[in-house]
């Protein structure tokens, strides 16, 4: 099974080697035909450090890294 890819905008690197990642995602609504905007947040492994609050990354999950690590970064 393929290894999914999301993209989204860092809203965290307080800790080290982590950072917390924002992913929306947009659908319309089954009944009222609205679009609605729902975002969930992802904490990544960022090796280097690299990426700052605001920065827009793309993910990739990978294997258990901690209790609530299960995505790394792919790319900005």
């Amino acid at each position: 099974m393929p290894k999914r890819i999301l993209q989204g905008v860092v809203t965290s690197d307080k800790n080290e080697q982590t950072i917390t990642v924002s992913v929306e995602r947009r659908f319309k609504h089954p009944v009222l035909q609205k679009t609605i905007r729902k975002s969930k947040k992802y904490r990544a492994h960022d090796e280097r450090n690299a990426f700052k609050v605001g920065d827009s990354v793309r993910i990739i999950e990978c294997a258990p890294r901690s209790k609530t690590k299960r995505w790394e970064v792919l790319e900005a």
